[in-house]
């Protein structure tokens, strides 16, 4: 039996829809020129809306680098690390419960050169050395603290806001509370660098309890990002369309006495947009069509970089065209883990990214998309300064980094602060939940706002518990 849940009206729009048989809704559609109403004649629940504006981002691109990148050897520099390298962490420290339970291991150094770059003068790497071309639009986040001490967990967290399965992910969530501005593309995709799974699957794009038409759509690596997306041979556009036609008045009269199943609803809506995607969507991910420079500019033109490159350009050309959130994988099946061998595995893996990175958000400045774009870069949780292994980290979630760019956030910038060895966070902590409702309010929506009656009880997307951290905005 599906769970039956109270889904009260939390827009004008939505109000206008309900009230008095829906004509309100009809003559706003009217005036406004968009699709508010399907063909089914009920509300489109993809249909834009408009939110309490209190950021002004467009879209988001969340670069997810899933394993948990180090802090400590990419963003936040810790001298005494290196100065007491090879001795147990000091008696004044709290042991952290760990992945693998290595705290009293010894501590271990990192061999990185850390250059401070721009007028914002923000320590990176070399093992990112183009970002120091960008490091005046950084805003460097060194205190997120997550709870999950595993990948099931830490990934789950990230992406839903628990460290247990069930709940709606952070592009569902946008997506339920602004809609989509291009009703010819996924209002949320998801890419992966390889055909390895994301740990817990498709449910970290899922849409858990709200409508599941706001699930993110997983477009494959590689030059066919999109399957099956031309007519087989013979079948020319009207016989599709007669034959959609016949398919969606079975779909609907299957659909009416079953309304409360949003699967259901979520499946019809698919043909729909898989047909209209036919037109958009050969456009959207032609990559070929993009100039030399362009290419050259993200990577394409080097087997190290040219995987992410082609996911960061696409994100690109998805932005362009309406698409509200992507996020873009990058060591999918927890290829960042780096519990041994953490100079061979974090070297090659931070070659793949450093290029295409900055190539993206070069590419957005120039085109004068990145003050309406969000780009968040970070993985589930950081490393520890223990070494595991001899030449490794175990997981470390009390204390990691994470940065933004671009959508209105202030640039140039570090916020918060972990202890003298990178393991605890110390000051501005973010946790998770407010991680999410920041990047909610720069996308202009108010996260006390953006609910969903689930099983009587009013759920957001920080469950109750996230603040908005303002130093994080511009002016």
């Amino acid at each position: 039996m599906p769970c039956n849940h109270i889904d009260y009206p939390h827009s004008r729009r939505e109000f206008l829809f309900r009230a008095g048989a829906g004509f309100g809704a009809i003559a706003l559609s009217a005036l406004t020129g968009e699709n508010l109403i399907g063909s089914d004649g009920v509300l489109n629940p993809v249909a834009a809306k408009i939110p309490q504006r209190l950021g002004r981002a467009k879209s988001v691109i969340f670069l997810f680098m899933e394993g948990g990148p180090s802090h400590l050897d990419l963003f936040d520099p810790k001298p005494l690390l290196n100065k007491i390298a090879g001795q147990p962490l000091p008696d004044s420290y709290e042991r952290p419960v760990t992945a693998m339970g290595e705290a009293n291991s010894p501590l271990l150094e990192t061999r990185r050169k850390f250059t401070q770059y721009g007028e914002s003068g923000i320590a990176i790497s070399d093992w990112l050395p183009n970002h120091g071309r960008i490091a005046d639009e950084l805003c460097v986040i060194r205190s997120c603290v997550s709870d999950g001490i595993n990948h099931a967990g830490g990934v789950c967290q990230m992406n839903t806001g628990s460290v247990f399965g069930g709940r709606p992910s952070l592009g569902s969530w946008i997506s339920y509370g602004l809609g989509t501005e291009n009703e010819s593309l996924p209002g949320f995709v998801v890419i992966k660098d390889s055909n390895a799974m994301v740990v817990n699957g498709p449910r970290m794009w899922g849409s858990g309890f709200i409508p599941a038409v706001h699930q993110g759509a997983l477009f494959e690596n590689g030059p066919e990002p999109i399957k099956n997306l031309n007519n087989p041979p013979g079948v020319d556009k009207a016989h599709q369309q007669r034959k959609l036609a016949y398919l969606d008045s079975l779909n609907q009269a299957h659909y009416q006495p079953r309304k409360s199943n949003t699967d259901l609803e979520a499946r019809i809506r698919s043909y729909e947009l898989a047909f209209r995607m036919q037109a958009a969507a050969p456009d959207a991910i032609d990559l070929d069509s993009e100039p030399a420079y362009i290419k050259s500019l993200y990577g394409l033109d080097h087997p190290e970089t040219e995987i992410y490159g082609r996911q960061c350009l696409m994100a690109r050309r998805l932005v362009e065209r309406g698409v509200r959130f992507i996020q873009l994988y990058h060591g999918a099946g927890s290829k960042w883990d780096s519990h041994s061998k953490i100079e061979e595995n974090h070297g090659r893996l931070s070659r793949n990214v450093d290029l295409p990175i900055v190539g993206l958000i070069e590419d957005l400045r120039q085109r004068g998309l990145l003050d309406e774009t969000l780009v968040v870069w970070g993985g589930e949780f950081g490393r520890t300064p223990m070494s595991e292994k001899g030449d490794g980290r175990d997981h470390n979630p009390t204390g990691f980094t994470m940065w933004m760019a671009g959508g209105g956030v202030k640039a140039g910038q570090i916020i918060g602060t972990t202890d003298d060895l990178g393991l605890y966070a110390i000051e501005d902590k973010m946790h998770v939940h407010d991680i999410h409702s920041t990047i909610m309010a720069l996308m202009g929506l108010n996260h006390k706002d953006v609910i969903f009656m689930h099983q009587g009880r009013p759920e957001r997307v920080d469950m109750n518990e996230g603040r908005v951290k303002n130093e994080v905005f511009g002016s």
